[in-house]
């Protein structure tokens, strides 16, 4: 039987076995994201792809009516999220990823009150495209603090990082 070691994400928990990671969805937030973003980014992509479309068609209608003010902000945004697209493109939101697979594991440390700390998975997929996968651990209203401690520590002692 396979010795599993596991942390607490997001959005459940992030399963450590002898040969490969697996992420689990758990509870409210996770059955949301399963609904929502499934296994793919591509559903996420596409909304943003949407939104960036609409808010550059208002901001053309903003400058037609000489609002300059509202149409450089609807324009910077759906840069913005233009920019996040194109960041997310190599993204991947696979619930599996193979030891054999992972490049490298990098922490990134959360800004209190603003960011999560995470995990920046690089992996090569069964395609044999390098992707990323982002393991994001829970907020400071949910034990972040303690739950990354025992995360970082678990992540350090597999020799993921």
């Amino acid at each position: 039987m396979e010795t599993e070691k596991r942390f607490k994400t997001k959005t459940g928990y992030c399963h450590i076995l002898a040969d490969k990671i697996v992420l689990t969805r758990d509870g409210i937030i996770g059955n949301i994201a399963n609904v929502t973003v499934g296994n793919t980014i591509n559903r996420i992509l596409i909304i943003y792809v949407l939104i960036s479309i609409a808010l550059i068609y208002f901001a053309i209608e903003n400058f037609n009516k000489h609002d300059d003010f509202s149409a450089i902000l609807l324009l910077l945004f759906s840069i913005y999220l233009i920019y996040g697209i194109f960041n997310s493109l190599n993204n991947s939101a696979t619930p599996v990823i193979e030891r054999q697979s992972i490049q490298h594991t990098k922490f990134v440390k959360g800004i209190t009150g603003l960011t999560r700390a995470r995990f920046v998975v690089i992996f090569t997929d069964d395609k044999g495209k390098t992707k990323k996968r982002l393991i994001m651990l829970p907020g400071t209203l949910t034990g972040g603090k303690s739950e990354t401690d025992i995360a970082y520590n678990l992540m350090k002692e597999e020799n993921f990082i």
